[in-house]
This record gives C-alpha cells, sequence and structure tokens, in this order.
C-alpha cells in the first residue's frame, strides 16, 4: 500500500519517543527483520566500540542532572576507521530541544573543489541551562550509530561533559581544535559557521567587541573553527596529485581565548571631552595672538610708528633688499613713476582715482586689456632679474577673482564626493551590522570601540582635528581678507603697493580641503577596506597640490594655474593612483608607462615653470613643441655656451625636483610597491617640502626676515610631523592582505584606553597640517612694508 512507508516510519519513531520517556527500559523492536537493538544505558568517560551495518544500528542513551546557574555542557568524540565515502558511519544525537547530526568521515570541500577526509570527529552540543524556577532537571541523550555499508564498519564513541564549559573575565582559556573538531555548539563547521552571530577570520591573534543590544539573555557562545586551507586566511594554496587527501589529518591550532570586559561609558565621556579640549584651545591661542596683535597695532597707530612720510602724503620702509641690490638689477622693474597696466595708483600720485575693489563689476573680459600686454609679457618675464611688481600687472580684483574659482571648485568638489561616499559607507557598516561579516572591514580590532551602530567610533572620533582646525584655518583666512578689504577701500597704499598681492582665494579652498580631509577620513574609518581607501587621499593629494600651487603664486600672481586646470590635473593623478592599486601590483607594463608618465610631465612642467609660462606647445608637423624648447634650452644654456644658465636659481630647484621624481620614478619601476596610493602620496610631500625649502633658502639669501609666528610655526610643523609620521608607520592593519593577515598587526590602546596608534596620527597629522597653513600664511609677512619693486622673484 502506498501509506505503509509513512506507517512504518511513524513505527520506527515511536520507540525513540517512549525511550525518551524511559531511556532505562529495552528499546521495542525496529523495523529490521527480527533484530531487536536496546537503547544501551552508557556511562560518561567510556569508550564504546562496535560495529554497524545496513542491517545493524546501535543506540546509547546518556543522561545527567543539571543544577541551576552551572552550564553543563557535553562533548561526542567519534572515530571510524573506514575510508569508504559510500558508506560512511552516520551520528545522531538527539536531546530535549535539539538533534544534531554528522558522518565519519567528515567531508570538508577546499578550494577548487577539492576533498578533505577526517576519521575523528568531535562535536560539542547544545547545553539546556536549568533555572531556579525549574530547579535542578535531568537530561537525556540519545547517540545513535547506523551505516548503510553492507559489510559492517567499525567506529569508537566516547561521550565527556566538559568541566571548563564556562569562560570567565580575564582568565585565559587554553584548547586544541582541528576542522573536524571545533570548539563550542551552533554551527560549528566550516560550511555553516557564517549563518548566525559574529565571526571573523584569524591567523595568530584576534578580537571581537561585543555590545549587549546584540545579545539579550546576557550570555554568547564562542564558536572556534579550523579552516582545512589556508587560503583563506592568506596562506598559498599547492594543488597534489591525488583527488581525496588525508595528509592534514594531523592539522591542529594551539588556541587561547580570554573574556575581558569592555570599557566604560566614563572612558567614551573623556575621551571625546579631551578631543575637544585640545582642539578648542588652539581657537584659544588664536585669540590670545589676535588680541596681541590689536594692542601693538593700536600702539603703533598711536605713536605714528608704523611707517614714516616721504613729504607727499606716502608712507615707505626701508629694508635690507634694497641695500643688497646689485647694481643695474633693477632691469625691468616697473618704476613708481610710470603707470603699469593693472597696477592702481593713489590720487596722491597723480594717477587715477584707486577703483573699487568690489568683484560684481569685473569680467573676464577685462583680463589683459591693454593691447600691448602679451609683448609686455614675453619681454617681462624672460629678463633676468625679475621682481615682484614684473609679475603683479594685473587688476588685483580679476586676479582675486580667477583665485576665488579655487574656491568654489572645491567646495562642488566636496559636495557631489562626500554624498555618495558617505551613502556607501552606511551601506557598508549595516552590512557588517545584518551579516554580521566582520572580514568586511579592517579594524584595528585590538582598539576598537563601537558607538551605536559604529564599530570603531574611536577611528572616527579622531578626525575631528581636521574639521576644527580646518574651520579656524578658514577663520583667520576670513580675518585677514577683511582687514586687507577694509585697507585698500581705505586707500592704504601699504595694502596696494607694498608687500605680496593678497589673494585668499587659494586659502580658502585649503580651509575645506583640510574640513573635507576629516569628513572623508572618518567616511573610511566607518569601514576601512580595498574598496574605498580612496576617500581620504583624493583630499591628501588636494591638500599637497594646493599648498605648491599657493607657494608658486605667491611670488608668480598673474602667471599661476587656473582652477580649472588644477583640479583637472589632481583628477588625472587620482585616476593614476585608481589605476595604480589595480594593475600596480604585478603588471610591469603599468610602472613602464607609469615612470614614462612621471618623467615627462616632470620636463614639461620644469620647463613652464624655467619661462614662466611662456612657452607654447606647438605640436604641429612632428615637433614635439615644449619637449623640443627643452632640449634647445640644455643645448644653448650648457653645451653651446658653457656658461652659468639664465636663471640659476630656477634651474637648481628644477634640477634637484627633477632628481627627486627621476628617483621616484626609478624606485617604481624596480621594486613596484604594493601600496601605490601612499607611494604616490610620497612624491607629492616631496616635491612639496623641497619647494618649500627651496623657497625658504631662497627669501633667507635676499635678506629677508623670518617673523617670529612664521618661525614657531616651521619649528612646530617640522616638530609634529616627525612625530605624526613615526606614528602613521606603526601600520595596525592593511587591507593589502587578507583580513585574518591585517589583524596580526592589530594592538592595544595607547591613550585612554580609547586611542590608538593611528588615531594619535589623525590628531598629529591634522596639526601638523594647521601649521603647514599657517606657514604658508604668514611666511612673507616681513614684506608688507616692501615696494613690489624691490622684492624679487625665485
Amino acid at each position: 500500500m502506498p501509506c505503509c512507508p509513512r506507517f512504518a516510519l511513524l513505527c520506527a519513531l515511536l520507540p525513540w519517543l517512549m525511550r525518551a520517556a524511559a531511556p532505562l527500559r529495552p528499546a521495542e523492536t525496529l523495523a529490521h527483520g527480527d533484530l531487536r537493538i536496546p537503547a544501551r544505558g552508557a556511562d560518561f568517560d567510556r569508550v564504546y566500540s562496535g560495529v554497524v551495518s545496513v542491517s545493524t544500528e546501535n543506540i546509547y542513551s546518556f543522561n545527567y542532572t543539571s543544577q541551576p546557574g552551572q552550564v553543563s555542557a557535553v562533548r561526542v568524540y567519534v572515530n571510524s576507521s573506514s575510508e569508504n565515502l559510500d558508506y560512511p558511519v552516520l551520528i545522531v544525537v538527539r536531546q530535549q530541544k535539539a538533534v544534531l547530526s554528522w558522518q565519519v568521515p567528515l567531508l570538508f570541500q577546499g578550494l577548487y573543489q577539492r576533498s578533505y577526509n577526517y576519521q575523528e570527529v568531535s562535536r560539542t552540543l547544545c547545553p539546556s541551562e536549568a533555572t531556579n524556577e525549574t530547579g535542578p532537571l535531568e537530561q537525556l541523550i540519545f547517540v545513535d550509530v547506523a551505516s548503510m555499508a553492507p559489510l559492517g564498519a567499525q567506529y569508537k564513541l566516547l561521550v565527556t561533559k566538559i568541566k571548563h564549559f564556562q569562560l570567565q573575565t580575564n582568565v585565559a582559556f587554553r584548547f586544541i581544535a582541528s576542522p573536524s573538531q571545533p570548539q563550542c555548539p551552533v554551527y560549528d563547521l566550516d560550511h555553516n559557521v557564517e549563518f548566525n552571530g559574529v565571526y571573523q577570520s584569524m591567523t595568530k591573534k584576534a578580537a571581537i567587541t561585543l555590545q549587549k543590544k546584540d545579545f539579550p539573555g546576557e550570555q554568547f557562545f564562542v564558536v572556534f573553527v579550523i579552516k582545512p586551507e589556508d587560503y583563506a586566511c592568506g596562506g598559498s594554496f599547492f594543488i597534489q596529485e591525488k583527488e581525496n587527501q588525508t595528509w592534514n589529518l594531523q592539522r591542529a591550532k594551539n588556541l587561547k581565548v580570554t573574556i575581558v570586559p569592555s570599557i566604560k561609558e566614563t572612558v567614551y565621556v573623556k575621551s571625546i571631552l579631551l578631543s575637544f579640549l585640545i582642539f578648542f584651545s588652539f581657537y584659544l591661542g588664536c585669540l590670545l595672538v589676535a588680541f596681541v596683535h590689536y594692542i601693538r597695532f593700536q600702539r603703533k597707530s598711536i605713536d605714528g610708528s608704523f611707517g614714516s612720510s616721504d613729504g607727499s602724503g606716502n608712507m615707505v620702509a626701508s629694508h635690507p633688499i634694497a641695500a643688497s641690490t646689485p647694481e643695474g638689477s633693477n632691469y625691468g622693474a616697473i618704476e613708481e613713476s610710470s603707470s603699469s597696466p593693472g597696477r592702481q595708483m593713489s590720487s596722491s600720485d597723480g594717477g587715477q582715482p584707486c577703483q573699487s575693489d568690489t568683484d560684481s563689476s569685473v569680467e573676464e573680459s577685462d583680463f589683459d586689456t591693454m593691447p600691448d600686454i602679451e609683448s609686455d609679457k614675453n619681454v617681462i618675464r624672460t629678463k633676468m632679474f625679475l621682481y615682484l611688481s614684473d609679475l603683479s600687472r594685473k587688476d588685483r580684483r580679476i586676479v582675486s577673482k580667477k583665485y576665488k574659482i579655487y574656491f568654489w571648485n572645491i567646495v562642488t568638489i566636496a559636495v557631489f564626493y562626500a554624498l555618495p561616499v558617505i551613502q556607501l559607507v552606511i551601506t557598508y557598516q549595516t552590512v557588517v551590522n545584518v551579516t554580521g561579516n566582520q572580514d568586511i572591514c579592517y579594524y584595528n580590532f585590538l582598539c576598537a570601540h563601537p558607538l551605536g551602530v559604529l564599530s570603531a567610533f574611536n577611528n572616527i572620533l579622531s578626525n575631528l582635528g581636521h574639521v576644527l582646525l580646518g574651520f579656524l584655518f578658514l577663520l583667520i583666512v576670513l580675518r585677514r581678507d577683511v582687514l586687507h578689504r577694509r585697507a585698500l577701500e581705505a586707500k592704504d597704499i601699504f595694502a596696494m603697493e607694498y608687500g605680496i598681492p593678497k589673494h585668499f582665494g587659494v586659502f580658502y579652498a585649503m580651509g575645506i580641503a583640510l574640513m573635507m580631509e576629516g569628513v572623508l577620513s572618518a567616511c573610511y574609518h566607518v569601514c576601512p577596506n580595498y574598496s574605498n581607501f580612496q576617500f581620504d587621499t583624493s583630499f591628501m593629494y588636494m591638500i599637497a597640490g594646493l599648498c605648491m600651487l599657493k607657494l608658486y603664486q605667491t611670488r608668480h600672481p598673474d602667471i599661476n594655474a587656473s582652477a580649472y586646470a588644477a583640479y583637472a590635473s589632481f583628477a588625472v593623478v587620482i585616476t593614476l593612483t585608481v589605476l595604480g592599486v589595480v594593475f600596480g601590483k604585478n603588471d610591469l607594463w603599468f610602472w613602464v608607462v607609469f615612470s614614462a608618465i612621471h618623467i615627462l610631465a616632470s620636463l614639461a612642467l620644469s620647463t613652464q615653470i624655467y619661462y614662466m609660462g611662456r612657452v607654447r606647445t606647438d605640436v604641429s608637423d612632428t615637433d614635439l613643441g615644449i619637449f623640443r624648447r627643452a632640449a634647445m634650452v640644455f643645448y644653448t644654456d650648457f653645451v653651446q655656451q658653457c656658461s652659468r644658465p639664465l636663471y640659476m636659481d630656477r634651474m637648481v630647484l628644477l634640477i634637484m625636483g627633477n632628481l627627486v621624481n627621476w628617483s621616484f620614478a626609478l624606485f617604481g619601476l624596480i621594486y613596484r610597491p604594493r601600496d601605490f596610493a601612499s607611494y604616490m602620496l610620497g612624491i607629492f610631500i616631496c616635491n612639496l617640502l623641497l619647494y618649500l625649502a627651496f623657497y625658504i633658502i631662497m627669501k633667507l639669501r635676499s635678506s629677508e626676515k623670518l617673523l617670529p609666528i612664521p618661525l614657531f610655526c616651521i619649528v612646530a610643523t617640522a616638530v609634529v610631523w616627525a612625530a605624526a609620521l613615526y606614528f602613521f608607520f606603526q601600520n595596525l592593519s592593511s587591507w593589502e592582505g587578507t583580513p585574518a593577515e591585517s589583524r596580526e598587526k592589530n594592538r592595544e590602546c595607547i591613550l585612554l584606553d580609547f586611542f590608538d596608534d593611528h588615531d594619535i596620527w589623525h590628531f598629529l597629522s591634522a596639526t601638523a597640517l594647521f601649521f603647514s597653513f599657517l606657514v604658508l600664511l604668514t611666511l612673507d609677512d616681513d614684506l608688507d612694508v616692501v615696494r613690489r619693486d624691490q622684492i624679487p622673484v625665485f
């Protein structure tokens, strides 16, 4: 009858249920002929041997009493000498609320469909905990051993009570685990360990921080599963000849686990307050400096000692550079009595009244309106001795408007860049929280303190300094901008004819870039991994590039790169960086192409700088334009005449710069560093430092002074950068390897039990960048009382 199989199955299950009620009684006859299979009462810590086949199976019953407040767990060991995968020994363990089954040999699938067979298997059973309401509980366990082998399969069975199943805080527990013998119950095999809870891979060390909200019952299981192969944790994989291998049967790991309490809420509060206090102290310091300057300015205004009158109402001031200028070196300098194109004359000099400083009426067509301006550029910018007045001939309003584009462009870039970044990291964090897969994000797990949905709040908090100091720098620049505008409106000749022309657009862009560096670095640290490292490094490149552009703009205000060209160049750099990360690890062709581009770009930029932007790129016919001009310069200056270059200072700088860049290109081609993003950042930083050092040396050579504030900022920058780089190179994690390899670099917190080395890097790098910006902002304050036709260009 069709219904007979179901009835037989019900009859077969009925004796099991009866034995569950009375385990010590003999079992009823099973549906296997006349064979009677009793449920044998068994003892813990005793080895049972037997043979099972298609017609024979053995059932063992174990019972024990669990007391309230105690968690008693049982472990089942099974060994079989049979290697026949077609007829394995089947183990079924039944408890009051759970059923667990497996086979021996136990089969694991590895990479490329490779299989591993383990003939010794042990599993931990999920315990049933007695409560004060229920009192002591009688626990019943049935172990059913069976096989479909026609000739029988031998086995050995051992059931033991685990003595140290409950882990105590701050007490290390040592044990051994293998792929077929995991430790602790519930999803404890390679193929199902990821089904529930929070999990991560490890090689030598790892840490998981748990929150109470994830475990309402205030208890959890710790499960250790050994992978059959090393590839999941970063090890190499090699193929052997046989399909099924038992060569790694002895694969086992000695483990030590320690449960430690997480930090208290007071630590969070102290860390947050400390972060704000540290950076708000910079606000207080700047207010103090501003107040001192205000007092000194008021005193000088009362004493009338700020400058001396030349008898015509204009204020003049002497400077050492005036005395040290060689005879004839004023060749090409704009005389005070002549009206330079684009320059504003004071009414006391007999020129036209100074124009309004508002930019509302300024149009792009206002650039170079003098008919002879193009010829003037070619004549002036190729002179042997150049002064600032030669390169600040355009209308101040027009140039200022040009540099404001830097600010508005970076604001636009920041908005369009940050919004999808924030959306993406929120998705990453949600995936981590929902799946429990902590291999997605590369944290320093030994010092990752969660808060709410964030897994590593400390790494996010430490980026607060970039935002606060970037905003402070914007306030400082705004103050200078407002004071300068007031001076222009008052027709102050020092603001119009003396010192470095004040254009603040690039400074504003630098402040926004510093703030966005903090925001995007925080976004990156929400879930740091291979896919989102570009979030903050992109703005690192822009910060370095903007600093170099501002340093060049200082004495070349009329010929600096436009905002569109600058940001387009940054886009090319970021694109190359992405290609380098993807292809730069093993592909030689990429490094050949990149090194060639690097060297050619260095030569092209050097030629433009050497000739003050007056070299035209003509690619008609087979002419390579700028590179042909560079070859002609080298031939005429060094080979043909064998004389010193026309512009010695510029030539020295460019030779040093090219040597540095060619060295980077050669280093990359030979060693092919894995961290291409840091390699590219190193190129930017070295060029910036080289240019800044050259600028300061040339400034001192020209008998210019370093005032106390820029001198202090230079020293502070050097000291803080040295300390910051020390912490940067600690390498607490790395997305270049596997998550398990990254955890080998994890370290404990070093500050307030809350911040790690990388957090200190965030604090110090924000401070160092702030001081670096102040250096660029105040470096030439000593020239505010020097006429522009006496300020050399280098």
